[in-house]
């Protein structure tokens, strides 16, 4: 098979590293040579990047050089991935064979790190296989030059497939892979996965989609084996905190894993989080081992040079977020380090797949839990990845703010014919069940900004020719989507850069204009006064001013400094793992892998209270102080007990209980207020069953939204991705609050005079889908029905004093953090424990 697939000189090259193709390389070369599309699921380490590659380099082999004089051929391959770092760094690493095997192939990179003079030569002189990201493609496909660009592509890699198909930039990119199957028909799609849960919603992703009562599968090719990782929660001799999420308790001990191995790789989940953890590791290492920091709001060349020092081995260490969590192959780490809980087992088997990288040897890996619910779920964690379970999101359907952005992006690049775009359109997996009417509104909203709006010139970006054509209303336009183009509304940014503070109050920039460190979100830097000090970039560094979208800092020195707050980076508690953790809280029999002090813990829990079943809910009432509170414990995670907590609150105020507030984490939600709920309870006065009632997600839910900011905010967002609000325009950018108080006025105008807008309801989708986690919480209220368990205490339980412990938590940062909650832990533990 080997000398009928492969050429002569990659048999030559693969000998000469003493290895030979493996069965499911050759057999994607067969698969693609057949044009069939093709999904590969391989463990980390079995050479999928390569399998990817290898069709298109042998027929770009088989192509020959070009001859003088010759016009190009034009992109023969696109390989897609969901971050910038790891097109880079997949592009250093098929250089090599490129180069050792003296292949006829040019290929470059293209990210919004990318020059825009490199960016525009590849559009006239474009390379043979081309590394981008989602965003780049649409910006790629709004260009009237795209049908030239795009006429020869012949294959589209999809790395990391799970991840790029889970949210709106997945939207984004089926979209444009439909409009590529148009320009190049014949296309052929080549997706690889690690983690995959349900393979058939990526094989219906991959390929043309029928009418709806058949749905159409790419090829597949499926590899077993590897060896089982080597993961171990951290036994710290420190005590496990009750509450909290710095995971410093635990910095010396994760400071000795690093000397004990060659080079370690540690994966927080947020920024601020990274930002902490490099700090204190620089602040006890005695032995000045080399240890980076890595995360998307570094500026690019800090970023680049982390990301050279790690593959040329030159670290020791590198502190990181999701910016390097995916497919970013350093052969040569040997442990990872996971700071807090997993939240999902695929998220852990992707983090633990950066260790040794290599299919036959086992992956090394510590799981660092922040608090005690979080060995719980890091154990959960520890047993899926023992089964190899596999908890990857289903596939969404497609929002409708990204269907409006790929409208006018197509009608930037050429007239647009309805019809034919509507099956364009619906020939996606995630588009298949868009219906006319309301691509009809999708365009009259791109058109006209819709009935409420379209007296406004400034909303009305297409007009219809005598030809029955629709286009671009001004040239303009076009020039204002290709700014604004993308589905990731980061929240308003600002660049931090360094100066020197003098004396008499004057501020010089260091070096040429000020050496910019990277950029810090808008909300944060406004709460700073000058003299704060804060971390930034491994650094600490002290707030001088602000100017325009600027904020000047200086180096300085603090034993207290701040950690910037960020508002992405939270991931959501995996449905998967919170059954795990609900079975071991219901099985003392698997007690025993736990750490003493958490198996003490659940044991006092099971002699002064109960513990929660796996299908049912506990729910705790007792008094504390003047107050009486109510803790459940649905493990369903931060945003679903976010709104139960809201719709709870109401329901008991309209029942008499008068609540006071609520608090919610993962795993656990606390109500508290003024009315004995234990008696309110225990006496049937308000039936528990009656209080966690499905129709909760009614009328309640409705009032609620009706008096939100959230929905507000939810608005804004959409309407970025939309084109309704431009962040954008040629040299300059709008503010967070100007951005916020445009979308607030038009929400307001919308909701009076045109209920039915298409924003609304992608804003509603949004908000159920996401910030409200409606569906999960339907089935949580299912799940319990029946089920509901009571338990009337004298005193807090063990089990809620973590819940509590958020209460009323002021944004404190640094150790004096720390040394609140263990004060605030004393009083209730104690109480906990009468």
């Amino acid at each position: 098979m080997d000398a009928a697939l492969l050429p002569s000189r990659f048999q030559t090259w693969f000998a000469s590293r003493g290895w030979t193709a493996r069965p499911h390389q050759l057999q994607l070369i067969d698969h693609l040579s057949q044009g069939h599309s093709t999904l590969l699921i391989a463990p980390t380490g079995a050479g999928k990047t390569l399998a990817g590659f290898l069709p298109s380099l042998v027929e770009l082999d088989a192509r020959g050089k070009r001859k003088p004089g010759q016009a190009g051929n034009g992109i023969h391959t696109l390989y897609i991935s969901p971050l910038k770092a790891l097109a880079v760094d997949i592009a250093r690493n098929l250089e090599a064979p490129v180069a050792e095997m003296g292949l006829p192939v040019r290929l470059e990179t293209r990210t919004g790190d990318t020059p825009s003079h490199k960016r525009q030569r590849q559009k006239l002189n474009p390379p043979d296989i081309l590394l981008t990201t989602p965003e780049q493609i649409a910006l790629l496909l709004s260009d009237p030059a795209s049908e030239r660009l795009f006429s020869s592509l012949k294959t589209v890699i999809l790395d990391e497939l799970h991840a790029l198909v889970t949210s709106k930039r997945g939207d984004l990119l089926a979209l444009g892979l439909a409009r590529l199957r148009r320009l190049a028909p014949g296309l052929r799609t080549v997706g690889l996965s690690a983690t995959v849960a349900e393979p058939d919603d990526l094989r219906a992703y991959l390929v043309d989609q029928p009418d709806l009562g058949q749905r159409a599968l790419s090829h597949l090719v499926e590899v077993s084996g590897g060896a089982r990782p080597d993961i171990h929660i951290l036994d710290s001799e420190e005590r496990v905190p009750w509450s909290g999420h710095s995971s410093r308790y635990a910095i010396s001990d994760i400071y000795s894993l690093i000397k004990a191995h060659n080079v370690s790789l540690l994966f927080v989940n947020t920024r601020s989080q990274a930002e902490m953890v490099f700090q204190e590791l620089w602040r006890i290492n005695d032995d000045t081992l080399p240890i980076a920091l890595h995360h998307g709001s570094l500026d690019v060349g800090q970023r680049r040079k982390v990301e050279a020092a790690m593959a040329a081995g030159s670290l020791r260490a590198v502190v990181a977020t999701s910016s390097l969590d995916m497919g970013i192959d350093w052969g040569d780490i040997d442990l990872v380090v996971n700071i807090g809980a997993p939240k999902g087992a695929s998220r852990l088997a992707q983090r633990i797949g950066r260790a040794n990288h290599r299919m036959d040897e086992p992956s090394k890996a510590v799981l660092v839990p922040s608090n005690r619910f979080e060995v719980l779920e890091c154990q959960a964690a520890l047993a899926a990845s023992r089964r190899g379970d596999q908890d990857t999101p289903p596939l969404r359907k497609g929002a409708l703010d990204v269907l409006a952005q790929h409208i006018l992006g197509l009608a930037c690049a050429a007239p647009l014919d309805l019809a034919a775009t509507y099956d364009e359109i619906r020939s996606t997996e995630t588009y298949r069940h868009l219906n006319w009417e309301t691509f009809e509104k999708a365009v009259d909203f791109v058109a006209t900004g819709g009935y409420a709006l379209k007296s406004y010139e400034q909303y009305a970006k297409l007009r219809k020719g005598k030809d029955g054509l629709w286009r671009i209303a001004h040239p303009k336009i076009a020039q204002q989507y290709r700014l604004n183009v993308g589905t990731i509304v980061e929240a308003p940014m600002l660049k931090v850069r360094l100066v020197r503070s003098k004396a008499d109050g004057r501020r010089t920039p260091v070096g040429r204009g000020g050496r910019v460190l990277g950029e810090m979100e808008e909300y944060f830097l406004e709460q700073l006064t000058p003299g704060d000090t804060f971390l930034f970039g491994g650094e600490v560094v002290r707030f001088e001013a602000m100017r325009e979208n600027e904020a000047y800092v200086s180096r300085t020195h603090s034993d207290n400094p701040m950690i910037p707050s960020y508002m992405g980076g939270k991931f959501p508690l995996s449905t998967y793992l919170a059954e795990g953790v609900r079975a071991m809280l219901a099985t003392p029999g698997s007690w025993r892998e736990l750490p003493d002090q958490v198996r003490d813990w659940l044991e006092i829990q099971k002699e002064k209270s109960l513990l929660p079943s796996k299908d049912g809910l506990l729910v705790e009432t007792f008094p504390r102080a003047d107050k009486h509170y109510m803790v459940c414990y649905p493990f369903e995670g931060r945003l679903a007990h976010q709104t139960l907590g809201m719709l709870l609150t109401k329901r008991l105020e309209r029942l008499g209980a008068r609540p006071m507030g609520f608090v919610a984490n993962d795993y656990a939600l606390s109500v508290w207020g003024l009315g004995d709920l234990s008696q309110l309870f225990s006496s049937g006065r308000i039936p528990l069953d009656a209080l966690f009632e499905e129709d909760i997600l009614g009328d309640d839910l409705d009032a609620w939204l009706a008096e939100s900011s959230l929905m507000k905010r939810t608005f804004r967002n959409v309407s970025v991705i939309a084109g309704l609000i431009e962040r954008r325009h040629p040299g300059q950018e709008k503010t967070g609050r100007q951005v916020t108080v445009s979308s607030d006025l038009i929400y307001d105008v919308l909701r009076a005079h045109e209920p039915d807008h298409l924003l609304l309801k992608a804003t509603w989708n949004d908000a159920a889908e996401g910030l409200l986690d409606i569906s999960r919480l339907g089935e949580l209220l299912a799940r319990i029905r029946g089920r509901i368990t009571h338990s009337g205490l004298p005193h807090v339980s063990p089990l809620a004093v973590p819940i509590l412990l958020e209460i009323g938590r002021e944004p404190v940062y640094g150790e004096a953090m720390d040394a609140l909650l263990e004060a605030a832990a004393g009083d209730l533990v104690s109480e906990a424990m009468e």
